[in-house]
């Protein structure tokens, strides 16, 4: 026997919270719900910006032949967010900490023969030591990536040990080198045979590392992404006992300061999407056919090239990169949000604030940068490994600086035929610290021929309404520079975010249904007319179809995504959404929330413009009949086969447990770390350059939006000043006016009252609401805060009406931050 590969994903049983002496083998799981894996600790899933944080607890049964005892057997776990613990017939086998990489566990010592119980204790807290600590998608927990059971010879290659490069390659000719990592406690002998994409065998070999040359490669590219495969055999005393197979592609690129990206010699225009991975119902516990379907929905409108926002993803979605032609950038989870807020939660500095916690937290970053690196370093349409996106969002810049260092040296020590870029580089100083820098935003407008290689890793991120066709391209230039690599819009699809609305931003929603942007950019980018809109009319009958109409395994490996739309008495399409129900009729599969899911408009299980959609799984194989129904409207199915084993037996199968969807409460961490936020101008002293009668200056932060301070009414440019009355990082602010108004302002900060900094200008804002929200500059740091009226009146505003307004006023100042370390 070699080795054999076996997937786990299904047959176990899930508890959500933490339940004392799970891991024990006589424990009683019985009441606990049903699972299969991927999964997510919020099944169903729906875009919320709450999500639960805790612990949650698998188990399952496995069997193991008498024959094993002599192999060593491991498991292999594609991704478990964020704390994994394993234990084996109640044993502890390993620990894995980092929510975005997989990880290999030898159990070998710890199973036994006949049944063995696997039980898997996860958690999703927010971690001080741990990347990310920032973010603004979500945090769910659980095992939401495939996992298997590998048996091998106790001679066996290393999880992941297999490295393939191509450090000199051309049309008419390519060095391949293998290098390879052996389990070994005896001698072996090391085989190689490479097959090219149409399955000749063109180069065979013994040994380690392994060189040879390709004559006339067939090299990798978007437009035709060929693959070749190596086939390593591991001999010991002339028998085969461990077989490894890895997909490479051909090819060579550069990354230039003044001309651009190049591929395989030729200039090759970025033109992209930055993707998360969360879908519709599933939430982040997607099938590696999900991967799949995200990676064609980009190339289908035209792009070719992907960022992997702002994490490792799946591996399955660099393997469909790789097949269908996508370059890929690949990120790393030491990431910042905008506007951070206290520790405890997933809105806090992106470096930590405590002293003790800087240095696991470095070694966090760098353990996970590396199982990235190792996990994914033979896919072809990989061309960089971002370090970070935006990790100024800190209050202590200095030392993100010096980690991204590290983590630039690392890169290029693990890999050196790739750039270590830095992502999000539009602020702190960090643009020149790697190979590459990846503007976000107005960077695309702040770093004009920067002088390093470069793309705009972000633009457009704007909401993008699900009927508007055109382009969202917010600061981005139209003009392509020639010094400029590419562009990457924000975003592909819509996503689930702790900032609520922010993940409103996809040209293609949450369900991966396109908006008509995706068709615009289709459109300008592959010359295809938009399809005929769908018209008003009367509702009269449903459709039903699927991206395809069988799916291979009942191991939740591969899916079907199933969509619906609504039609009138004459078939054209409608723009009208009903409430629309799809239920199994028959046989095997689940929806995420079971065995039917009603679409509402208005929902957070939504139907839009007369359409909606859902991916289908099964974990048994058979036929399965799917209804969708509507009140008033002719009904419709669709029936889909599930090849594999177990078959589905009705009447014997067990039932798939209903999962109603409920918006979940607010996480008590983030309840907790919200308290936590310091409004430290509350009552410190203050004063202003001029005052009305029954409104002085304190009025403005004694902790009261019922009181305000307001300015003489013919006062110019009047201001208003806070003493901390100490040094303090501060990271933003919240400005209360007594009303709604178009209060136009600046916020000047200082340490000593003399020389000022501006930190915010609002003098050409349109707003007029009452409450402002404003980010400082990330590690600002001050004694003194003024905040200074510029004028209250627009350019569309006539004298009468700027008369009318209020004279400036204040009802609360709320300022952020964290006494200094300065």
């Amino acid at each position: 026997m070699t080795r054999r590969r076996i997937n786990l994903n299904r047959g176990w049983r899930f508890f959500r919270g933490d339940a004392v002496g799970a891991e024990r083998v006589g424990f009683d799981d019985s009441s606990w719900q049903p699972a299969g894996l991927p999964h997510t600790f919020d099944l169903p899933y729906f875009r919320t910006p709450e999500f639960y944080v805790g612990y949650g607890w698998y188990r399952r049964r496995f069997e193991v032949p008498s024959e094993w005892l002599n192999r060593r057997v491991s498991l292999e776990f594609d991704g478990v967010f964020q704390i994994a613990e394993l234990f084996i017939n109640e044993q502890p086998v390993g620990t894995h900490r980092g929510g975005y990489t997989g990880f290999s566990i030898d159990i070998t010592d710890a199973i036994r023969a006949g049944n063995n119980v696997l039980a898997v204790r996860v958690n999703n807290h927010w971690d001080a030591q741990l990347q990310p600590r920032a973010g603004e998608h979500v945090f769910c927990g659980g095992i939401y990536r495939d996992l298997h059971l590998l048996v091998t010879h106790p001679v066996h290659f290393a999880w992941h040990g297999t490295t393939v490069q191509t450090p000199q390659a051309s049309s008419d000719s390519a060095t391949v080198v293998v290098n390879t990592q052996v389990v070994h406690d005896r001698p072996f002998v090391l085989r190689h045979a490479i097959v090219d994409p149409t399955g000749v065998t063109v180069a065979t070999g013994e040994g380690n590392p392994f060189i040879t040359t390709i004559t006339g490669p067939k090299l990798w590219h978007p437009d035709h992404p060929h693959l070749y495969q190596l086939r390593q055999e591991l001999l010991v005393d002339d028998v085969v006992v461990d077989e490894c197979e890895t997909f490479f592609g051909i090819r060579w690129f550069e990354w230039t300061a003044d001309r651009g990206f190049f591929l395989n010699g030729e200039h090759l225009y970025l033109r992209g999407a930055n993707v998360h991975q969360d879908h519709a119902g599933w939430g982040i516990g997607i099938t590696r056919a999900a991967c799949e379907r995200d990676i064609r929905l980009i190339k289908q409108a035209g792009f070719n090239f992907v960022r992997g926002a702002h994490y490792p993803h799946h591996p399955a979605f660099a393997d469909a990169c790789d097949r269908l032609g996508l370059l890929f950038w690949s990120e790393n989870a030491f990431w910042g949000k905008g506007g951070f807020g206290p520790e405890g939660y997933w809105n806090a500095s992106a470096y930590p604030i405590e002293e003790a916690h800087f240095a696991p937290f470095e070694q966090s970053c760098k353990d996970q940068l590396r199982e990235m690196i190792r996990i994914n370093c033979n896919h072809p349409s990989i061309i960089a490994w971002s370090m970070t996106n935006e990790a100024f969002f800190t209050y202590n810049l200095d030392r993100a600086r010096a980690l991204i260092r590290d983590l630039v040296r690392l890169s290029r020590k693990l890999d050196p035929t790739r750039p270590a870029a830095v992502g999000g580089a539009q602020r702190g100083d960090v643009d020149d610290l790697g190979d590459v820098a990846g503007y976000n935003g107005d960077g695309s407008q702040l770093f004009i021929n920067p002088g390093v290689p470069n793309m705009v890793s972000e633009y457009g991120a704007i909401s993008k309404p699900h009927d508007v066709y055109e382009p969202f391209y917010g600061e981005l230039q139209t003009e392509r520079f020639p010094w400029r690599s590419g562009q990457a819009i924000w975003c592909g699809f819509d996503y689930g975010s702790i900032a609520g609305r922010q993940g409103l931003k996809g040209i293609a929603n949450h369900q991966r249904v396109p908006k008509r942007s995706w068709y615009w950019y289709r459109s300008a980018q592959l010359g295809i007319s938009p399809p005929d809109w769908p018209v008003h009319g009367e509702a009269s009958a449903l459709r039903l179809s699927a991206d395809k109409l069988f799916i291979e395994g009942a191991d939740a490996t591969d899916d079907c995504q199933i969509t619906i739309t609504v039609h009138d008495q004459n078939d054209r399409r409608v723009r009208a959404s009903p409430q629309v129900t799809l239920t199994i009729e028959s046989g095997p599969g689940e929806f995420p929330t079971g065995r039917s899911i009603t679409f509402a408009a208005e929902s957070d299980i939504g139907i839009a413009d007369g359409e909606a959609a859902i991916a289908f799984r099964s974990y048994y194989g058979g036929r399965s009949v799917i209804r969708a129904t509507s009140p008033g409207l002719a009904s419709t199915t669709l029936e889909i086969i599930t090849r594999g084993e177990p078959r589905f037996v009705e009447g014997l199968t067990p039932p798939v447990p209903d999962r109603p969807y409920a918006p979940p409460p607010v996480p008590e961490p983030a309840k907790q770390a919200m308290a936590k936020i310091v409004n430290v101008a509350l009552n410190r002293p203050c004063r202003a350059g001029s005052e009305t009668e029954g409104h002085p200056a304190r009025f403005a932060n004694d902790g009261s939006a019922d009181t305000a301070w307001a300015a003489d009414p013919n006062a110019t440019q009047p201001w208003w000043q806070v003493d901390l009355e100490g040094f303090y990082q501060v990271s933003g602010s919240r400005l209360t006016f007594p009303g709604e108004g178009n209060w136009r302002y600046t916020i000047d900060l200082s340490t000593d009252g003399a020389t000022w900094s501006c930190a915010v200008d609002q003098s050409e804002t349109t707003s007029i609401k009452q409450v402002r929200h404003d980010i400082y500059p990330p590690g600002a740091v001050a004694r003194y805060v003024r905040l200074t009226f510029v004028t209250t009146r627009t350019s569309e505003q006539t004298s009468e009406q700027t008369s009318s307004q209020p004279p400036p006023a204040l009802a609360e100042v709320q300022l952020f931050g964290i006494l200094s370390v300065r």
